[in-house]
């Protein structure tokens, strides 16, 4: 059996599943301000009465480092960069405790200038005395040759809680990117370390030992320890889990747009031929540019439980969320109500969601009912305005998807996937709005969790080889062996093949189905004066990233028509 957890804004949902089909569904309440309490109360619920025994892995989406980034409650951390000639890093700046420091490695892995221990000494002074707990350490050309990060995080010894090194980070030579990509590492740090330790210690004390795994934003996961020393790589994990969902029971290859509507916000994405479009350069995310491998995704502040308002004569509805809708408690009313006074969710009490528009309606003089579409129709037209948006914002650059580079394509979507609680009442009103076919997921109200639960384990690996040096390196990976003549493209291949296999198991891959592919393969020729002294190799290959073997059945299963 397996579990999936995504945790929204609104709801948490957790489903159990066997290959026989979804035994098992739960949703329960999220606590914004306990994140935990709503993991381990959905888990509690799953798994009562269930031989837990029978659990092969539950993997978990949550919004935990996402939210802490957006509301920028991330604690102080300390950067030590270095870049030696050439631009000054000061224009990557990200945070206040930002020291740039001499030492320099140029662009084929040589050392261009020493580091100076007695710089980052004081670096390290300065923020002691600050209270900095984390720290993160990016030199330009780390990822040719770490010597220069790994020495100053030597420097930096035992005084801190976690040094995070950007060539462990991130293996992209994008040195803006990866500055970015380590800062939110180490700021998220205390904040992903708290909630591991919470999960492992609370299911111990049930004397549940259950294989706990994170959802990554690229839809793949990765072991609950692996993701300690790469905490970022949870963000925006729960769009993915969506994204998943409706890559297992799409009904056929096209290119659509993903729509999970929730309570607080819409979430969405773009499936070209069923494999989802990625963000091949990684996350944008507030004002950082980072190098977390991530799908194409957007979500708008626009749900079922969006605060509907009139101002300066007005309808507006959200970006906010202000609780849950009148119809189940609220003070302020909501899409689900106007879905409720149209008669298109059935509620025993449709009073009470008539009584909270009413004073809005009055305002604008117009019928409660008018309101109601008027509401509705502004919530899904929020919606298609985001999915031209980000079908835009795709076609406007090079198109990748999860599997391949697809040069020269334009995404025309033929078809929108929705997902989510409200999914098939909002279906029908986005259908009147838009040529495109609108379809429900089947099981929409548990699809991401779903699809959190079927994702594969991923991760890639680069590696560079310089054939004049005789040497080849992936410094992420703690890779470095010299080379022999002769050695070229298809030697380099292998052995990052052979990397990437090693890394795959150690994060939970399933061995008999490891599907993995050479996503960049580049070689250049090295000239001095008028001869070649060797060749310059890059190759980066990942897992295949996708739904997981052996839940044929399974599949078939959910993507029949619910009873």
């Amino acid at each position: 059996m397996i579990i999936g957890l995504d945790v929204g804004g609104t709801h948490t949902d957790v489903v159990l599943l066997d290959n026989a089909g979804l035994l098992r569904e739960v949703k329960v309440a999220t606590d914004a301000s306990d994140l935990f309490r709503s993991v381990f109360k959905g888990l509690n619920a799953i798994t009562e009465g269930v031989d837990t025994g029978a659990i092969r892995r539950i993997v978990l989406s949550t919004t935990l480092t996402t939210n802490a980034i957006i509301q920028n409650t991330i604690p102080p951390v300390g950067m030590i960069v270095s870049a030696g000639p050439g631009i000054d890093p000061e224009h990557f700046r990200t945070n206040p405790h930002y020291v740039c420091v001499k030492g320099s490695i140029d662009h084929r892995g040589r050392e261009v200038e020493p580091v100076q221990p007695e710089e980052t000494q004081a670096a390290a002074e300065r923020f002691r005395k600050d209270g900095i707990r984390q720290v993160g350490v990016v030199g330009k050309f780390s990822v040719r040759n770490p010597a220069h990060e790994i020495r100053i995080g030597e420097l930096l010894g035992n005084s801190f809680d976690k040094i995070f090194l950007g060539h462990r980070v991130s293996g992209g030579l994008n040195f803006a990117r990866r500055i970015a990509t380590t800062f939110l590492n180490a700021a998220v740090y205390p904040i992903h370390k708290t909630f591991f330790d919470a999960v492992l210690n609370s299911l111990s004390v049930k004397g549940l030992r259950l294989p706990l795994r994170l959802l990554k934003a690229d839809g793949g996961n990765m072991k609950l320890e692996a993701s300690v020393d790469f905490p970022a790589q949870t963000i925006l994990s729960g769009p993915a889990a969506s994204v998943m969902g409706a890559v297992a029971m799409a009904a056929r290859d096209e290119d659509a747009i993903v729509m999970d509507i929730g309570g607080t916000t819409t979430d969405l994405a773009v499936l070209i031929g069923r494999a989802p479009a990625l963000a091949p350069h990684g996350i944008d995310i507030g004002p950082y540019r980072t190098l977390i491998r991530s799908l194409e995704t957007l979500s708008i502040g626009m749900g079922g439980d969006s605060a509907v308002r009139l101002k300066n004569g007005c309808l507006t509805v959200g970006p906010d969320r202000e609780g849950p809708a009148i119809l189940f408690g609220g003070s302020v009313p909501t899409p689900t109500d106007a879905l409720a006074v149209i008669g298109d969710l059935a509620h025993e009490d449709r009073a009470r969601a008539r009584a909270g528009l009413k004073p809005v309606a009055d305002k604008m003089g117009i019928p409660i009912e008018t309101l109601a579409d008027q509401v509705v129709e502004t919530a899904c037209r929020a919606m298609l305005e985001a999915a031209g948006r980000l079908t835009a914002h795709i076609n406007g650059k090079p198109v990748y998807t999860l599997h391949e580079f697809k040069e020269g394509y334009q995404v025309r979507p033929r078809s929108i996937l929705v997902l989510g609680g409200p999914a098939p009442c909002f279906a029908k009103h986005l259908q009147r709005l838009t040529p495109m076919q609108v379809r429900v997921v089947p099981r929409w109200q548990a699809a991401n969790a779903i699809g959190a639960a079927l994702a594969r384990t991923t991760c890639e690996v680069g590696l560079f080889a310089d054939t004049e040096q005789r040497v080849a390196s992936a410094p992420a990976e703690k890779f470095l062996q010299p080379i022999m003549d002769g050695y070229g493209l298809e030697a380099a291949t292998a052995q990052a093949l052979g990397l990437l296999r090693v890394k795959a198991l150690e994060r939970g891959a399933n061995p008999d189905y490891l599907e993995m592919e050479v996503v960049e393969s580049q070689q250049f020729n090295m000239v001095r004066g008028f001869n070649t002294s060797g060749k310059n190799i890059r190759v980066r290959v990942q897992v295949k990233p996708g739904l997981i073997h052996g839940y044929d059945d399974l599949l078939r299963s959910l993507a029949a028509p619910a009873p």
